[in-house]
C-alpha cells in the first residue's frame, strides 16, 4: 500500500503564502514512503486587462486578513509600483516550465514567485519577472523563456487544472490524500481545505494513518 499527498496551490494565492511555513514543517515530518505531488490550481485565468479597482481592494484586504491570521509578511508597495493583472496562469506556467528543466525546480520556482510577489513587489504576471526568477534559481533562462509559452507547458498546466477539478477542489491551499494498493480501488480524501494550522493538520494526519 502506498500513500500520495497532493499539494494543490497557486503561486499568487495569499493564503498559500500564509500556509507556507505550516507546509514546510509538515512536509519534512512525513515518512519517506509518502509521495508528495504538487498541482497548480490556476486561481485566475489569462487576461491582458489591468486589475480593476474593486479587485485591487479585494486582494489587498485578503493580504491583510492572511497577515492577521498567519503572521505572514506582505509588501504593499506592490500596489503602487506595479500594474497588476488579475491572472495567475503565467506564474503557474512558470512552475511547470521550471519542472521541465529539473523536477526539483518546481518547488524552487513556486517559492521564488511567492517571495517576489509578496515580499519584493515584483509582478509575476509579467514574463520578464518570471524569466529573471528562473535565472536566479539556476535555470537556463533562454530555455525557460521558450518553454513558458510552449504547447508542452500549456498541456501540462491544463492536465493539472483538470485533475484539480476532478478532485472537486475550488480553493487553495488544499491537501488531498490518495491510498493506492494492488488489486483494490484507490481511495481519496480531503486532508485540508484552505489555511490549516500545523497542530490541526498533524492531528488529521494522525487520524488518517492510524
Amino acid at each position: 500500500m502506498a500513500l500520495t499527498v497532493y499539494f494543490i496551490v497557486d503561486p499568487m494565492c495569499s493564503w498559500c503564502w500564509g500556509f507556507r511555513p505550516v507546509w514546510d514543517a509538515f512536509r519534512v515530518s512525513l515518512p519517506d514512503e509518502v509521495v508528495v505531488v504538487d498541482l497548480m490550481g490556476g486561481l485566475a485565468p489569462d487576461t491582458e486587462q489591468p486589475m480593476d479597482a474593486p479587485t485591487r481592494d479585494y486582494v489587498q484586504s485578503a493580504w491583510r486578513a492572511v497577515s492577521q491570521r498567519t503572521g505572514a509578511r506582505f509588501n504593499f508597495a506592490f500596489w503602487d509600483e506595479c500594474s497588476p493583472r488579475r491572472t495567475t496562469y503565467p506564474a503557474c506556467r512558470a512552475v511547470v516550465a521550471a519542472g521541465l528543466q529539473r523536477p526539483t525546480a518546481r518547488r524552487l520556482m513556486y517559492e521564488a514567485v511567492q517571495s517576489a510577489y509578496f515580499l519584493f513587489a515584483k509582478n509575476p504576471s509579467e514574463e520578464s519577472t518570471l524569466i529573471a526568477l528562473a535565472a536566479e534559481i539556476g535555470l537556463d533562462a533562454d530555455r525557460f523563456a521558450a518553454d513558458l509559452g510552449s504547447i508542452a507547458v500549456n498541456h501540462q498546466l491544463a492536465a493539472e487544472l483538470r485533475q484539480v477539478r476532478e478532485f472537486g477542489v475550488t480553493g487553495f491551499p488544499s491537501l488531498i490524500w490518495h491510498w493506492h494498493q494492488t488489486d483494490a480501488e484507490p481511495r481519496y480524501g480531503l486532508l485540508a481545505a484552505g489555511y490549516t494550522d500545523l497542530e490541526r493538520l498533524r492531528a488529521r494526519w494522525t487520524e488518517l494513518v492510524a
